[in-house]
């Protein structure tokens, strides 16, 4: 039987009973936009800023929240929603619009683009009530607390996630909240923090998850392994049973994080993960790393890493813990730059940085924490390349005969006929944007594309990014269809991802060329 767990929560000082959405003319505490900058894998993929240029809102219920969202003028017009006080069931209902899709009892955001929901004045409580992202990009959720939120008992909410995020949801940024339970699934609870059905680039940072019997996945099944390029950094998991995080296929880089009271296991590679853990101490707990309840291995890369009274299993069926001397099993490349504490500082820095209402502070990289200056989030700039030339490459076209996957397809069109040589067969994405990728069983030299349109929709395809799938790193953008030349790269899937449209995108062939 668990024990009980107790929480320690800074209590909220008002509670709306009306669901206002006031314009703000003048600055509010914490400022208007997120601050900081993303980091991590939210700043690829473009870069996440959330609703940054858009206008201000102050809410004090969660009705107040999703009206904010139904009366803005398109699903992705910008929007900074500033929370403050306790939203609960009690305050929270469904809102009709044509730029959202909300529900009563959790935080829809659903089918959106470009919001930040950021916690201000004396702070921003979301009590038994999850907040729940789907088929969304752009998102900042920062400085708010989200407790107790159950999947079953009463009330229940977001099937027991405190944040949930699923169906193709891409570049999330959730900084400085307080994520936590008062138990395990037989009192009701399940994840903190979840991420499956093909979600990607995001960010955790700053954040307190704990009392929990499961800090959070990625990847619901071993079969959902669609998701990936997740950063987590300078958190702190405590008194958790395990999941800190589950990892079902993708790349993680964790670092800096620190671990106190992991009771059955910890970081859980397995179905293919590859995990970079760097400089985290990880104190009082048992089997921090490894592949758990699976014979599906995963992998990680290991260093500067800190286990203070950490007790390992022996190995065994579906048991394959890293430790007592966990060595590296796989390499990781890290396309984003960041700043790396000593492990032996990260307790004393996640302790002044880390939870809602800590000021935001954030440590400098020499275990200094501060309190960053305001300001809006600038994306992380992508390589660029010229609008790609219509002539043929020369070589071997690798594509055929390898595989082929994506976001969506048009009824009617398939992601195999982009390799099968055939210009009458197409591949179009489900709606006006969307992903298609060709993928290897070993790893392919790459150094030039060639996307080749359907006849009469030549000037279908705008903007878009050819993406290293391996890591998330942009190899080059731009926009029309054509030959794209990049820097020869080894990778197992490359990922051609169209980001506007003039029509209906129809991709005839994607080509891949060694040289």
């Amino acid at each position: 039987m668990r024990r009980p767990v107790a929480l320690r929560l800074q209590a909220a000082l008002a509670t709306a009973a009306t669901a206002a959405v006031i314009v703000v003319a003048l600055p509010l505490p914490q400022a208007s936009a997120a601050s900081g900058s993303a980091t991590g894998y939210a700043t690829q993929n473009g870069g996440t800023t959330g609703g940054a240029g858009g206008q201000t809102v102050r809410a004090t219920t969660g009705t107040a929240i999703h009206t904010a969202l139904c009366t803005r003028a398109s699903s992705s017009t910008p929007i900074i929603i500033q929370v403050e006080g306790t939203i609960n069931h009690g305050n929270t209902s469904k809102v009709s619009g044509g730029s959202c899709s909300t529900a009563d009892g959790v935080i829809e955001l659903k089918q959106i683009s470009n919001v930040t929901i950021i916690g201000v004045g004396n702070g921003a409580v979301f009590d038994q009530l999850g907040i729940h992202i789907r088929d969304s990009r752009n998102i900042i959720i920062q400085n708010v607390t989200v407790r107790n939120v159950k999947k079953s008992g009463s009330p229940t909410s977001n099937g027991g996630d405190a944040i949930g995020m699923e169906s193709n949801v891409r570049n999330v940024w959730v900084d400085h909240v307080t994520l936590e339970a008062s138990g395990g699934e037989s009192e009701g609870f399940d994840g903190l923090f979840d991420v499956k059905d093909n979600t990607q680039y995001v960010t955790l940072s700053y954040s307190i998850l704990r009392n929990s019997g499961r800090g959070g996945l990625v990847g619901s099944s071993e079969s959902d392994v669609s998701n990936g390029f997740i950063t987590y950094h300078h958190n702190l998991y405590e008194n958790i049973d395990s999941r800190t995080p589950l990892l079902r296929g993708g790349v993680a880089h964790i670092y800096n994080n620190h671990y106190v009271s992991l009771r059955e296991s910890g970081i859980n590679s397995r179905a293919g993960a590859r995990a970079k853990v760097d400089n985290n101490y990880f104190k009082d707990s048992k089997d921090v790393l490894g592949t758990f309840y699976t014979s599906e291995r995963g992998y990680w890369q290991v260093a500067g890493n800190i286990f203070d009274n950490v007790t390992w299993s022996s190995p065994g069926t579906d048991n394959y813990p890293a430790g007592p001397n966990p060595q590296s099993n796989t390499t990781v490349s890290i396309p984003y730059s960041y700043r790396l504490d000593g492990a032996n500082c990260v307790p004393d820095v996640v302790r002044q940085t880390a939870g809602a209402n800590k000021g935001l502070r954030e440590s400098d990289g020499n275990c200094s924490p501060q309190t960053p200056s305001p300001s809006p989030t600038n994306p992380t700039p992508s390589p660029t390349s010229p609008t790609p030339s219509p002539t043929q490459p020369s070589g071997t076209n690798l594509s055929i005969g390898a595989s082929s996957d994506g976001s969506s397809k048009a009824d009617g069109t398939s992601y195999g006929n982009v390799r099968d040589g055939n210009m009458s067969t197409y591949w179009s994405p489900s709606g006006s944007t969307g992903d298609i990728s060709i993928k290897w069983g070993s790893p392919t030299r790459v150094s030039k594309v060639n996307i080749r349109a359907s006849a009469g929709s030549e000037g279908a395809i705008g903007s878009w990014q050819l993406i290293n799938h391996d890591t998330g790193a942009v190899l080059a953008s731009g926009s029309g269809a054509g030959v794209i030349a990049f820097s020869s790269t080894s990778l197992s899937k490359i990922t051609f991802r169209i980001n506007s449209s003039n029509g209906t995108p129809k991709v005839a062939e994607f080509e891949t060329y060694a040289g």
